[in-house]
């Protein structure tokens, strides 16, 4: 009678578990949904987003695995297969993880969210958890996938591949663009998170040569001891943090360490020029890898902090600005709530990784679940987790923090009266005191809501962990928030190398070998000095550069996104997949409805601070009738030409996206209806040779 019994017991166990899993998400998100008024506690987020992750990761991630792209672990991955010592290397699944998590998880997560808050805590988490479970981590998983069956082939030439002629050369043009763009504007939020911070800048200087040590340690001293060197870096990259405090506050070693914008940005564009040039494992894979423990490390202990606390949500559900009229950004809640939540639910960033360093680093095809799949859903966490920061200040708080002063007035009596009359009460006085705590002068108007996200993350800490040390807790978010997108921004450049050695060998073949190093020398010069160039005049000129190019990230990033899961479809489809387009071919129609509709608002509304058409002939009919101050005057035409060049990267970045929808629509239909149409490229099998395997 006992062996009947027994798997029995074995069935039934784990579908208790995972009933009482969905039982208790849908509860948690149902309250977050349906309350109102006074006392959501924000422990029910932490529930609604561990519940769902862990239902996506067990349930869809295993049905796209098993019967969309049906893993084979017996098959060599190109890492094994062109393994060149340099880029392609196989590596311990965890460091590649380490690795990917890192390079993905950048502004996006921790941004995007906290200014997503202006419209109240339930559109921008409503996203959050459903794009990530259907969009996002499909998506990255996907291309993930389709990268490893094509030799680890970028994303620009996956879709030249893959649609032809036509579809190929947009799709590599518009990638590659946006990709510039995106670096660019990650390097100034580094160079503003680090400006004029000892402690910050030393501690991210000090991860480079750990993380060298680190991969030194790993290939020649110690091969294979994955936990001997962990806990090493780890150590260091904990003794740098807390040496880094040292630095901040001694007097003349903080010195070493205080520099300017440019100064940074210089530092910047050489770091990413040895990130891209260097071998893979000596210091761009350990550095992520260590890097992933500190941002891990740091979420799972908000994380803890908030379930120690319980505190209270005190934004309201939804805002009176989801019509547009909000402080902090313009436009409604449709479409641009999934736009600037971009990376915490879906980011065309991912795709550019999944299909760059990642797929040269796997050494077995089924890791490619717990990587593309798994490290997307961790991210998202990390974007509830800044939802939380946002909404536990207090709305007043946080308006006055991340509202312009061109808005709500230059002087603090001013400003504190206009968020007190929206019915979001808070004084100058209040104000005043939280800066103190906080070590700093004033925190009216600190846009861009790194410094919000610093103010709620560090009230959280010092409340759980000390209540005495709330400076020393916001300069940790800081420093923190400068390790979180550094890391994606040396991964961005070698995948950008990645992308242009591929374009440039369409033309002259020997350009296109990773593996020539005058190659790797003179793709990367062109990468990094494409945005080192508009991250420079960033920082020395405030009206124009990078700045300019700010209102395109969100927009272009979901374009991209958009771009990937066009290839994800049309790879699915020619492998005879038709029936399961669907997982890659709903959340592609989604963001394409979403972009579009945004990319025509920035364009063409009549709203000055929502269309760039409108606000540049605004702009220039001021000018012409006299109507602006000598300054406003003399900053005009600098404001009038970013509003242009905008909107024609907008216009550009529209059409490639719908260039790409309708060549994805005819390659899948002649695929599907046995017509002629670009064959599929994946790479014949060849067994694995991998002891793991």
């Amino acid at each position: 009678m006992q062996k009947p019994d027994t798997p029995r017991r074995r069935r039934w166990w784990p579908q208790l578990i995972w009933a009482v899993i969905a039982v208790l998400g849908a509860g948690a998100a149902g309250i977050i949904a349906l309350h109102r008024g006074e006392g959501l506690n924000s422990i029910w987020f932490i529930v609604a987003a561990v519940c769902i992750y862990a239902l996506g990761f067990r349930f869809y991630s295993a049905f796209i695995a098993a019967r969309v792209l049906a893993l084979d672990d017996s098959r060599a991955t190109p890492a094994e297969r062109l393994n060149d010592g340099r880029d392609y290397i196989p590596t311990n699944r965890w460091i590649v993880f380490g690795h990917h998590f890192a390079a993905i998880a950048g502004p996006g997560p921790l941004i995007g969210p906290m200014l997503a808050a202006q419209f109240g805590y339930l559109p921008g988490t409503i996203w959050i958890l459903i794009g990530a479970v259907l969009g996002g981590c499909v998506q990255d998983f996907v291309i993930l996938f389709c990268s490893l069956r094509r030799n680890g082939r970028s994303l620009g030439q996956m879709a030249r591949d893959e649609l032809g002629p036509l579809g190929g050369a947009v799709a590599l043009i518009g990638v590659m663009t946006i990709m510039i763009i995106l670096i660019a504007v990650l390097g100034l939020v580094v160079v503003n998170a680090m400006k004029h911070s000892p402690w910050a800048t030393s501690t991210v200087a000090a991860t480079i040569p750990v993380a060298v040590l680190i991969g030194l340690y790993l290939r020649n001293l110690r091969p294979g001891r994955v936990i001997e060197g962990t806990a090493l870096g780890v150590a260091l990259l904990v003794f740098s943090v807390v040496a880094g405090g040292w630095v901040g506050h001694h007097p003349v070693l903080r010195g070493w360490f205080d520099y300017d914008g440019p100064q940074l940005a210089l530092m910047i564009i050489a770091y990413g020029f040895a990130a891209a040039v260097l071998p893979v494992w000596l210091l761009l894979a350990p550095r992520d890898y260590l890097s992933t423990f500190m941002k891990i490390g740091t979420i799972v202990a908000l994380a803890i902090a908030i379930v120690i606390l319980r505190p209270e949500v005190k934004m309201p559900a939804m805002t009176q600005f989801i019509d547009g009229t909000g402080p902090i950004f313009g436009g409604t809640l449709f479409p641009f709530v999934f736009i600037v939540i971009a990376c915490g639910a879906i980011s065309g960033f991912h795709s550019l990784i999944s299909s760059g360093t990642t797929p040269k680093l796997l050494g077995n095809e089924r890791d490619a679940r717990f990587i593309g799949y798994g490290a997307m859903a961790m991210e998202s966490f990390v974007a509830i987790m800044a939802m939380v920061a946002a909404t536990v200040l207090d709305p007043g708080v946080y308006f006055a923090i991340n509202s312009p002063a061109g808005v709500v007035g230059a002087e603090a009596a001013r400003a504190v009266q206009t968020i007190s009359d929206w019915g979001f009460p808070v004084t100058v006085e209040q104000m005043t005191a939280l800066a103190r705590e906080m070590g700093e002068s004033t925190l009216f108007a600190r846009t861009g809501g790194a410094p919000s996200l610093a103010v709620g993350m560090a009230s959280i800490f010092s409340q759980a962990f000390g209540n005495t040390l709330l400076a020393v807790w916001y300069h940790f978010a800081i420093m923190f928030e400068a390790l979180f997108i550094l890391t994606t921004l040396d991964a961005g450049t070698r995948v950008a190398r990645f992308m242009l050695q591929e374009m440039l060998g369409n033309i002259f073949p020997a350009l296109g070998r990773t593996s020539w190093y005058p190659s790797v020398l003179v793709c990367s010069a062109l990468v990094v000095a494409g945005w080192g160039y508009f991250l420079y005049i960033g920082t020395i000129d405030p009206l124009g550069g990078i700045n300019s190019l700010w209102p395109l990230f969100g927009i272009s990033n979901q374009m991209l996104a958009a771009i990937a899961l066009c290839v994800s479809t049309t790879v699915i489809v020619k492998s005879g997949k038709l029936r399961y387009a669907w997982v890659t071919a709903v959340p592609l129609a989604w963001l394409v409805v979403i972009t579009t509709a945004a990319a025509w608002e920035k364009l063409f509304s009549p709203e000055l601070r929502v269309g760039f058409l409108a606000h540049a002939n605004d702009l220039s009919q001021r000018l012409a009738a006299g109507a602006l101050s000598p300054e406003k005057a003399a900053q005009a035409p600098q404001f009038i030409f970013n509003d242009r060049i905008d909107a024609v990267l907008t216009a550009f970045f529209l059409v490639t996206t719908w260039v790409l929808v309708i060549e994805t629509v005819r390659v899948c239909h002649a695929a599907a209806t046995g017509r002629r149409c670009p064959p599929s490229t994946e790479t014949p099998y060849v067994r694995t040779q991998l002891a793991e395997a």
